[in-house]
């Protein structure tokens, strides 16, 4: 063990001192009965945005999926490997999720690598291949007139949990559990810096503060 992240031994140690012992049952309960989220979240892998530390939740409450810039691609049934999808795939079939929530952020790398077109970190060039998805065949995305560099960035993230909810509903299952109103789609941003919180308003096709409707 002596290559494992201190970090992580560390806080796996303060975890059963501290966490475990109020949630055992939970977990028991958990590990015999098996999980029932209600929520299903698509977040990014970015380490500063952590749906379980956002959302204050507990072990079993949120059934997670986290990829380069929260995307989520069209529905493809090929002979193709597909995690997004196959995550979607139990979560609404198997565990009945209630809700999907797509969550972007503040800052986001894929979403700014994209923007700026950076030259491939490798041979497989995979997250150029993977933010391609985020357009559709022949979009253009182009800074506007009078608008800053932060401006279009926050944008273009805005977008992507627009695109991803659009491609939600390319799958059947989602569709089918959304139309028989078992199940609701749910877009949100998070401003890292201040740790705020916009929740998508579907009519008005804007992000609203949650503080403000506090």
């Amino acid at each position: 063990m002596q290559s494992f992240p201190k970090q992580l031994l560390d806080g796996y140690r303060t975890f059963t001192t501290q966490r475990l012992p109020t949630e055992q049952s939970r977990y028991r309960e958990l590990s015999e009965r098996g999980q029932s989220p209600e929520t299903m979240l698509i977040g990014c892998s970015d380490s500063r945005v952590s749906p379980e530390v956002i959302f204050d939740a507990g072990p079993g409450e949120l059934f997670v999926v986290r990829n380069v810039a929260n995307l989520v691609p069209v529905y493809q049934p090929d002979t193709g490997t597909h995690g997004v999808s196959a995550a979607l795939e139990y979560a609404v079939n198997v565990l009945k999720v209630k809700h999907i929530v797509v969550l972007g952020h503040a800052q986001c790398g894929g979403i700014r690598a994209f923007i700026d077109k950076i030259q491939p970190l490798s041979p497989g060039d995979f997250i150029g291949k993977w933010m391609q998805m985020f357009i559709k065949p022949g979009e253009v995305v182009e800074q506007r007139d009078h608008e800053s560099m932060a401006q279009f960035v926050e944008r273009i993230e805005k977008a992507a949990v627009f695109r991803s909810l659009e491609n939600l509903m390319t799958f059947p299952f989602v569709q089918k559990a959304v139309d028989a109103g078992q199940m609701q789609t749910h877009g949100a941003y998070f401003g890292v810096a201040e740790g705020s919180l916009f929740v998508l308003d579907k009519v008005a096709k804007e992000f609203k503060s949650v503080r403000d409707a506090a």
